[in-house]
């Protein structure tokens, strides 16, 4: 074991600024050196989207010593580049420690003489964006691990207008967390300081009734739905987290008659018994859902992950009777095809309208973006930059933002928040069955209707996980064989574009041309190929695993499911 992985651990072991429970829990480890080292190897990382982490003792775990480090930066960046007196908006899902975390928080900032607006229970992500820009805040945070496993927690960071930190904003607060080398240099107060001086503030039912009347402008056939709403049946699942209650207002509200939330994932639970893992994209955690909507006979099953960002979709197919998984992609662009389509009938299309997507998102936006006359824009992998996508339009007075979304579960409809919001699309799609069925159309059947429109979109993940130190670096190793050894084909597929992001260079391999990406520098590489395809590779900005996602255009779903398999055996083949 390395000195410095022993010094840092006797420090926290045995120092009396550590309180008592953290010192209890290292010492019961003391026999367990790789336990040790795997806590203390190195800080855990304040990246660009803040913290992710497992909770627990040590400098490479989270706490409410690292929670407060961070922080620590996050108001050394506001006091030397931000304005102090606007605040900080906080919120919480359910996770473990995730209201003390929250706590710490507030009080460290409010020690530094910003005023923290403390959510006054468990909210979701866009709730918490909506605050941000309710408030005027400075900046704000999220204690969340998004669908993280169990045992995490995080910290997301955000800026004031409602968006994840990007650039320079988000290098910014990383300098000055790493900055902070000493515990000591780390402020907090006690709760009842901060609030008699007036630097903590709790917001509660004002914010939501603000940010329910926001999303609900986003709805374009109240006729619809008042005439369909008794026969649309809606199994809905918030995964133990925080969208129980914005979730079920926003249907009640509208009226939705038959709305059956899963029991036994009702209830706040930062262990989420009922899961493995709480991911929208895992079908296993769908069986209760499924289960209740085989008992009810329900159209559509829907579920948000614990922040309530993200929205898993399975759909009912009246001609079998099976419920069929909707990826990310196919519940943002049936979406966004409804959006788009019906405010270009009803003439509430704003004028230089925009649609955001993302480098491994479905490539059937720009085609629906095309048909209905919008700008079309891809950003960087992470919803953070569709957010600054809204922020530059409206900063430079060109485009009026609709519609964006990106491949992992999520999207936004409107400008009320500027990360994902699962309620708002729990509330449009559930618009859009009644319009369809109204029609006589289920929404599986409009997502056939909408492949053959446009061409047999598919899309597909793959992903090597590789946990640990060691991990990190077999994970680098991957990206620097791919970067400095491009293939030029996978399979039977031929590269007609190697796009690498983070030196900013695109190659084309049939002329030898070079160009500009267009994009920051991001560690990213993407291979464009021919007949549609496509495959992009990065690592994970909130897990252990390298990310390959790949895309096809095929003739039919079959055609396009074995192209894609297809590509997805060659890209295996390749690393």
């Amino acid at each position: 074991m390395e000195e410095r992985v022993r010094e840092l651990y006797a420090y926290w072991s045995e120092d009396p600024y550590f309180d008592e429970a953290t010192r209890q829990e290292l010492k019961a480890i003391e026999a367990d050196e790789k336990e040790i080292e795997e806590r203390f190897y190195t800080d855990l990382a304040f990246g660009t989207g803040g913290l992710r982490g497992i909770i627990g003792a040590g400098t490479n775990r989270l706490n409410i010593y690292t929670v407060r480090k961070a922080t620590q930066g996050l108001a050394n960046y506001i006091n030397k580049i931000g304005d102090p007196k606007r605040g900080v908006a906080i919120s919480y899902d359910c996770r473990n420690m995730s209201p003390e975390f929250a706590l710490e928080t507030a009080l460290c900032l409010a020690a530094n003489g910003i005023k923290a607006y403390l959510s006054d229970t468990l909210r979701s992500v866009p709730q918490e964006s909506f605050a941000i820009r309710h408030f005027h805040t400075q900046a704000g945070v999220e204690i969340t691990a998004s669908h993280n496993p169990p045992e995490y927690n995080g910290y997301k960071a955000y800026w004031e207008d409602g968006a994840q930190v990007t650039p320079p904003h988000d290098q910014g607060i990383i300098a000055e967390v790493n900055a902070v080398k000493d515990f000591s240099e780390v402020k907090t107060m006690s709760k009842e300081e901060a609030l008699e001086k007036g630097l903590l503030a709790y917001f509660g039912t004002e914010v939501d009734d603000a940010y329910m009347a926001a999303i609900k402008e986003q709805i374009l056939h109240p006729e619809v739905i008042k005439e369909m709403a008794k026969d649309i049946r809606i199994v809905y699942t918030p995964f133990h987290g925080a969208g129980l209650v914005p979730v079920t207002r926003v249907l009640s509200e509208l009226g939705f008659e038959h709305v059956y939330v899963v029991p036994e994932q009702e209830e706040p639970d930062g262990n989420f018994t009922t899961l493995e893992y709480p991911n929208p994209e895992d079908p296993k955690a769908f069986t209760l859902a499924l289960k209740l909507a085989r008992e009810k006979n329900a159209d559509i099953v829907l579920a948000t992950d614990p922040d309530a960002d993200r929205l898993g979709v399975y759909v009912l197919d009246t001609k079998n009777g099976d419920y069929i998984p909707f990826t990310g992609n196919m519940s943002g662009m049936l979406i966004g095809e409804y959006i788009l389509s019906e405010r270009k009938k009803l003439g509430k299309m704003p004028e230089n309208p925009a649609f955001v997507s993302t480098i491994v998102t479905t490539k059937l936006g720009r085609a629906i973006a095309e048909r209905y006359g919008l700008h079309y824009t891809e950003t960087l992998t992470g919803f953070k930059y569709i957010g600054e996508q809204i922020k530059l339009y409206e900063q430079e007075n060109t485009y009026h933002y609709v519609f964006g979304l990106e491949e992992s579960y999520g999207c936004l409809a409107g400008t009320h928040a500027r990360d994902k919001d699962a309620v708002c699309a729990v509330m449009l799609l559930c618009e859009a069955a009644a319009f369809y069925k109204k029609q006589g159309m289920t929404l599986w059947d409009q997502m056939l209707a909408m492949y053959e429109t446009y061409g047999f979109y598919n899309e597909t993940q793959y992903s090597v996980t590789k946990k640990g130190m060691d991990g990190l670096k077999e994970i680098a190793a991957m990206m620097d064989r791919l970067r400095e050894n491009p293939p030029m084909s996978f399979g039977e597929f031929t590269v007609t574009e190697f796009r690498d992001y983070k030196t900013g260079e695109v190659f084309v391999p049939a002329t030898g041309e070079k160009k500009a990406t267009g994009l920051p520098s991001s560690n990213v590489l993407f291979f464009a190929l021919n007949d549609d395809a496509w495959c992009c590779a990065r690592p994970s900005g909130t897990e252990p695993k390298i990310k390959f996602y790949m895309g096809v255009k095929g003739t039919s779903l079959e055609d396009a499911r074995e192209k894609n398999e297809a590509l997805t055996e060659a890209v295996k083949a390749v690393i």
